[in-house]
C-alpha cells in the first residue's frame, strides 16, 4: 500500500561547546529580513469608476464568530437600479478585501479592449463585488456573508432576472458552499449560473519548505505595521482549509494532506451540503493549460540558496513523489532544519495558475533568484476544473492532459482553460470572451 504524502524534518540543536548567536548577530539578521505577511498579494490596476452603492454585510454566526464584509454595487443603468445581478466574491489573501482594486483588476485586459466587468455592464449585468473583513478566516464564516449578499440582491432586484453568483480563487469556493447550503436549507437562491475563476476546488499548493520558512524566520523578524507576522496567512483557517498539503510549524513531521483538522472539517461540511449546488449551471475557468504542458522548472533542483552571516535557507522545487526526497532546509544560529518529502507530487511544475511563491520568499530573505524560478503552480488545472477525484488522496495525475471525458465526469457543466499557464486569477482575453459568451447563452 502506498504511503500517505508526508514531510519529515531533521532537527539539529545546540551542540556542546558551541555558542548561541549574540544579540547583535540576531539583530543584524532581523534587520536583513523583510517584515510583513508572506504569500499575501496586492492587486494592481488603476482605480476607475466608483461603486454606485456599498452594502454593509453581516453573516450569521459560525462557531461563535460573526464574519462581516461589504458589497460594492456597480449598476449597468443607475436609473433602473439592480436588475441583472452578477455577484462575484473576493478570494484568498490576508486582511480585508480591496473592492476598488478588485474591480480595476478584473476590468483590465492587456489588449486594450473592454475588461470583464465593462463587457458585462455593457450587456446589462449589474456587478456586485463581495468582499470580506477577514479574507483569511474560515470559509464557512465568509459563506454566511455571501448568503447575506445573495438575499439582499434578491430583495433589491428590480424584476425577476435570476442571479449569477461566483468568485475568484477561494471566492469561488465560498460561493459554492453558500449556494449549496441554501439549497439544503430549502431556501431559493434564485441563481441561474455559478462561476468559479481559477478556484481550487480540490485544493491549492504552496511548497512545504516555503511554509516552513515562514514559521521558522518569523521568530527573528519584526512584525508588520499592523502587527501581522510572516506565517499569519499560512497558519490562518483559510489556508488550512484551502491547501491540499499544509504544515503547522517548522518542526512538523507527518502527513501533509490530513495535517489540519480544519480541512477535514470543511470537506465534511461540503459533503453535508451536497458538495456543489445542484440548481444553477456550473461554469469554471482555469489559468492553467489543459494539454498537460506545465512549467519548465527543474523538478527537485534548487530554486534559491541564501547564505547570510549566521543564517541560511535553501528551497528546492518539489520532487515527483519518491521516498524522503530533499526539498530544502534552513538554519539560524545553531537551529537547523533539513526537510524531505515522501509521495508528494511535483506540483510546482504541473499545469495551472501560478503564484510567485518562491520569489516572494526570496524577496523577503533578500535572496537572489532567477526570474524563471520565481513562480510555481498554485492552483493545478485539475483542481480549478473540479475534476472528479478525492480531495485528500489526490488519486489523479496533475501533470496529465485533461480530456473531454475527464470534464464530462467532473463537477462543472463547462470549463475553459487559458492558452498558457498564467498567473493565478490573471484576466486574459481568452477567459473573458468565454465567460461573456457563456452568460449570453
Amino acid at each position: 500500500m502506498a504511503q500517505d504524502p508526508r514531510i519529515d524534518v531533521a532537527l539539529t540543536a545546540l551542540k556542546e561547546g558551541q555558542a548561541e548567536p549574540t544579540k547583535a548577530e540576531l539583530a543584524e539578521i532581523a534587520d536583513s529580513l523583510k517584515p510583513g505577511v508572506w504569500f499575501a498579494g496586492e492587486l494592481s490596476g488603476e482605480r476607475g469608476r466608483d461603486a454606485d452603492v456599498v452594502w454593509e454585510l453581516t453573516g450569521a454566526p459560525y462557531k461563535g464568530q460573526t464574519a462581516t464584509g461589504q458589497a460594492a454595487v456597480y449598476y449597468a443603468n443607475p436609473k433602473i437600479g439592480l436588475r441583472k445581478p452578477f455577484l462575484f466574491a473576493d478570494g484568498f489573501n490576508y486582511g480585508p478585501s480591496d473592492l476598488p482594486g478588485l474591480f480595476a483588476y478584473f476590468n483590465t485586459v492587456a489588449d486594450g479592449r473592454p475588461g470583464l466587468f465593462d463587457e458585462l455592464l455593457s450587456k446589462g449585468y449589474d456587478i456586485v463585488l463581495i468582499g470580506f473583513t477577514e479574507r483569511h478566516t474560515h470559509i464557512q464564516a465568509n459563506a454566511e456573508v455571501v448568503i447575506n449578499a445573495v438575499l439582499r440582491a434578491i430583495a433589491e432586484r428590480v424584476g425577476d432576472e435570476r442571479l449569477t453568483v461566483g468568485g475568484v480563487s477561494m471566492g469561488g469556493i465560498i460561493t459554492r458552499y453558500a449556494l449549496a447550503k441554501l439549497e439544503t436549507q430549502r431556501m431559493d437562491h434564485q441563481t441561474a449560473t455559478y462561476l468559479s475563476f481559477d478556484s481550487p476546488h480540490n485544493g491549492a499548493w504552496i511548497p512545504l519548505v516555503l511554509q516552513q520558512m515562514a514559521y521558522f524566520f518569523e521568530d527573528y523578524t519584526p512584525a508588520g505595521p499592523d502587527g501581522a507576522k510572516q506565517a499569519d496567512l499560512v497558519r490562518s483557517p483559510a489556508a488550512q482549509q484551502l491547501l491540499w498539503a499544509w504544515v503547522e510549524n517548522a518542526k512538523y513531521s507527518g502527513p501533509v494532506a490530513t495535517a489540519s483538522p480544519l480541512r477535514k472539517e470543511f470537506l465534511d461540511d461540503l459533503a453535508r451540503v451536497g458538495n456543489f449546488p445542484v440548481i444553477p449551471r456550473k461554469l469554471g475557468v482555469s489559468n492553467g493549460r489543459r494539454d498537460g504542458v506545465g512549467l519548465p522548472l527543474p523538478v527537485g533542483e534548487v530554486a534559491f540558496d541564501w547564505q547570510a552571516l549566521i543564517a541560511s535557507a535553501t528551497a528546492r522545487f518539489q520532487p515527483d513523489k519518491g521516498e524522503k526526497q530533499r526539498i530544502g532546509g534552513m538554519h539560524l544560529g545553531l537551529a537547523v532544519r533539513r526537510s524531505t518529502a515522501t509521495e508528494v507530487p511535483a506540483l510546482d511544475a504541473v499545469p495551472g495558475g501560478t503564484l510567485d511563491s518562491f520569489g516572494k520568499v526570496a524577496d523577503a530573505l533578500k535572496a537572489k533568484i532567477t526570474e524563471d524560478y520565481r513562480s510555481g503552480t498554485f492552483v493545478p488545472a485539475v483542481s480549478a476544473a473540479a475534476l472528479d477525484f478525492d480531495p485528500v488522496q489526490w488519486d489523479v495525475d496533475p501533470a496529465a492532459a485533461i480530456t473531454d471525458d475527464d470534464l464530462d465526469r467532473g463537477h462543472l457543466d463547462a470549463v475553459e482553460f487559458d492558452d498558457a499557464n498564467t498567473e493565478h486569477s490573471h484576466v486574459s482575453r481568452v477567459l473573458v470572451d468565454w465567460i461573456v459568451a457563456q452568460l449570453a447563452d
